[in-house]
């Protein structure tokens, strides 16, 4: 498994601590945002009775490609954009799908066909999401293959491409651009899953031919699997719906009633109580990562031994106040002694992904910024006392 999978490992005696309980920094899920979610209560209860939504088909709007996108997700994904102001939603195509993954596999399928005599490159530039290799080639496609580091990509000597462009980026929090010198050969799928306030200060809508968001980023809910897509060109969302058809006769509408009901109270909870309200979830979420991230950076100090990424703060037009950017992940790196930092992490462990899974060095670890409260005090603790032993 690739994006969110739980790995059992057993405790392991070492020199400083003896056996020490492991704690999985691995995956992304998003259980940070728990607390805040328990303190809204009722207010996201829903409620379906046993007659409703049985049909594979939703009732949608008239001239709507994805004939299994509900009425109130599609109201409630425009409204939350333009609330945040991160997405131009205007004359763009909504298609839902189970989660982003989906929706990279539905876009691969979109930008490929009709068929070419051979598969067409799929790159993406290093450090890449991990799952981008894994995921284009799980399916031994003909239409699409990894090609590795768009950096390398040579579009004139390899032909025609898709780029996918991650920003902000998952490992390392940067904000990115397409890097390929396309020819007119290239296509180009902007995963911007991490596209929200409580990461990254929002400066601009984003405004791309192909661009797709999850719920599992936006507020949490990893658990409802739910994605979107935002496709300027009609035929390919077409093909989209149809790969989504094909794949899995649509989405769950349980899970896209509740993302709705969760949509609307986010931006009920904005205009009623504006920014400066404990309510408001991205304002929450942006302090609370603040926290963390500030967290970090004290437990590392001057340490020669890790460092992070450092960002420069930048105005959110959303927030209405300068922000740094609080990425989902540490993009932790070990000093020019230290050949493989997840190795040594492990031998306390503390589990990561390795920086070889992203096209990039052994020296970096990705530990993800979004567990509970309790398993991230007790990183903070380990990496202190990781620094008394090591140096």
């Amino acid at each position: 498994m690739c994006g969110a999978e739980t790995t059992n490992h057993s405790t392991e005696s070492n020199g400083f601590g003896g056996n020490l309980s492991l704690i999985d920094l691995d995956p992304g899920n998003p259980t940070v945002f728990e607390p805040y979610w328990r303190r809204m209560g009722d207010k996201c209860r829903v409620v379906i009775p046993g007659c409703e939504l049985m049909s594979y088909k939703a009732a949608t709007k008239p001239g709507k490609v994805c004939w299994f996108l509900l009425p109130e997700l599609e109201d409630a994904i425009v409204r939350l954009h333009r609330l945040v102001g991160n997405a131009v939603v205007d004359d763009r195509y909504i298609v839902v799908g189970t989660g982003s993954t989906q929706l990279y596999q539905a876009a691969l399928y979109a930008l490929s066909t009709p068929a070419s005599l051979k598969p067409i490159n799929v790159v993406s530039a290093a450090p890449y999401y991990s799952c981008y290799p894994e995921e284009t080639d799980y399916l031994c496609s003909r239409l699409y293959k990894w090609a590795g580091d768009a950096n390398e990509y040579n579009a004139n000597k390899s032909g025609p491409f898709i780029e996918v462009v991650n920003s902000p980026n998952n490992p390392n929090g940067s904000l990115r651009e397409s890097v390929v010198k396309d020819c007119g050969q290239g296509k180009l799928i902007h995963d911007l899953a991490y596209y929200w306030p409580q990461f990254m200060p929002i400066n601009r809508p984003a405004d791309h031919d192909l661009m797709y968001f999850t719920f599992s980023k936006c507020t949490g809910h990893a658990g409802s699997r739910i994605g979107w897509a935002l496709v300027k060109d009609r035929e390919v969302a077409i093909k989209m719906t149809k790969y989504i058809e094909l794949n899995s006769i649509g989405v769950s509408k349980d899970s896209q009633f509740r993302t709705a009901k969760i949509m609307e109270l986010l931006c009920n909870e904005h205009k009623e109580f504006g920014l400066n309200s404990s309510n408001n979830f991205f304002e929450y979420g942006n302090r609370l990562m603040a926290q963390r991230w500030e967290s970090l950076r004290e437990a590392i100090g001057s340490s020669d031994l890790f460092s992070v990424p450092s960002f420069e703060r930048q105005y959110c037009f959303f927030l209405g106040r300068p922000t740094k950017p609080y990425p989902a992940f540490a993009w932790l790196k070990c000093n020019e002694e230290t050949e493989d930092c997840g190795s040594l992490l492990r031998r306390y462990n503390i589990l990561g992904r390795n920086g070889k899974r992203f096209g990039a060095d052994a020296k970096y670890l990705r530990l993800s910024m979004l567990s509970s409260d309790d398993v991230f005090e007790d990183f903070l603790d380990r990496l202190n006392a990781i620094r008394l032993f090591e140096e």
